[in-house]
């Protein structure tokens, strides 16, 4: 099945292509472009792997070079024309996360809907993701010294406070993890991916398993009821925050014994050791005082009763300020241990499961949860 253009794109890309004179990138809404295909084509070598930056659940990513000279990343989305709104609709949700600035937030430079293509482009982040920079070895986790990961954690606590605080209606994220942390030239976090769900409908599985979470970021409540909340997001950066302070894997596959990174946290402070969680890449060059707060509130915000965890403004506060937390009182964490058994209450439907992820009902995907 087909869906047709709205009538005002239409007709114009249909008229500048029989010219063969479009414009580099179309302005739409301020500083919002519509690139073609054949633009981004040409931009991304068509699409040459060599050009392929990453992966995720939404489609793969490419770096491209405009005409101008500057560099962009090309989101191709992995949805068939069937599971997309209208155009118009598709266009208008796009410009407005166009509009959402904030210097830890990802910038949205535009998008390309032509015929099948559904591709969005964004600023270029020249050191890719905190997962593919920071993670993985322990030659990359020693390019991170303390003041590095200070800086990235601050940063990301306050490009997800500005989305839950600061922006009417709010946005809940739903998908942190180091994968959706870019890091700019000067290694300035940038939230990815923020408000897409909006964007695609939950007819599209894979792609509501994407967004529905990742195994160990995935806060229990969210899982097991499908209600998302603004909690559901700290939860996620307090595992984030653990992550980046210790180095460690969120899941360790290989382990029976405190599996989840939230586990070895609780493990360490219940024996009142949480020290030994700091990352030994860090060879004792880091203020112990500070790492110490800084591994605490990442237990603050995975305890298991979301309404325990602080907002991401007490967050940021907390791990900005001289704030003395040693006498905090910390409940148990929460996990989700196993995908496969996650169930979702859905009026409309059977409950499903899979193996990567949990399908969610639409009501998920509802400016109302959005906004929570």
């Amino acid at each position: 099945m087909k869906i047709p253009f709205f009538s005002c794109f239409s007709s114009f890309t249909k008229e500048k292509n029989n010219n063969n004179d479009y414009p580099e990138g179309q302005i739409h809404n301020g500083s919002f472009r519509l690139f073609t295909y054949n633009q981004l084509k040409l931009a991304t070598r068509n699409f040459h792997s060599s050009e392929k930056v990453g992966e995720g659940g939404f489609g793969s990513v490419y770096k491209g070079r405009l005409v101008d000279g500057s560099f962009v990343a090309v989101k191709v989305l992995s949805v068939e024309v069937e599971s997309m709104r209208g155009e118009r609709e598709f266009v208008a949700e796009l410009a407005t996360l166009a509009n959402i600035k904030h210097q830890n937030l990802v910038s949205l430079k535009g998008c390309c809907v032509e015929g099948v293509h559904r591709y969005l482009v964004y600023n270029y982040m020249e050191n890719n993701s905190l997962y593919s920079t920071f993670l993985g070895s322990e030659e990359r986790r020693m390019r991170f010294n303390w003041e590095t990961r200070r800086d990235i954690s601050i940063g990301v606590a306050r490009g997800l406070d500005f989305l839950h605080e600061e922006l009417k209606p709010h946005i809940v994220h739903r998908d942190i993890k180091a994968k959706n942390i870019l890091l700019d030239w000067n290694f300035t976090p940038k939230v990815s991916d923020f408000g897409l769900a909006k964007l695609l409908r939950d007819e599209a599985s894979h792609i509501s398993t994407r967004v529905a979470g990742t195994l160990g970021y995935l806060a229990p409540e969210y899982a097991n009821s499908g209600q998302v909340s603004r909690k559901s997001d700290v939860y996620s950066f307090g595992v984030l925050l653990i992550q980046i302070v210790s180095g460690l894997a969120v899941v360790d596959a290989y382990e029976d014994i405190e599996r989840f990174i939230v586990e070895k946290a609780w493990a360490a402070y219940q024996s009142n050791n949480l020290i030994k969680l700091v990352d030994p890449m860090l060879n004792m060059n880091f203020p112990e005082e500070e790492a110490l707060k800084f591994l605490k509130v990442g237990l603050l915000c995975v305890q298991e009763t979301a309404k325990l965890r602080p907002r991401m403004a007490e967050v940021v506060e907390k791990l900005t300020n001289k704030t003395n937390i040693k006498d905090v009182i910390i409940s148990k964490p929460g996990f989700v241990a196993d995908l496969r058994n996650i169930r979702i209450k859905n009026q409309n439907s059977p409950q499903e499961t899979g193996s990567a992820g949990a399908t969610f009902a639409s009501s998920i995907w509802s400016l109302a949860n959005l906004a929570r």
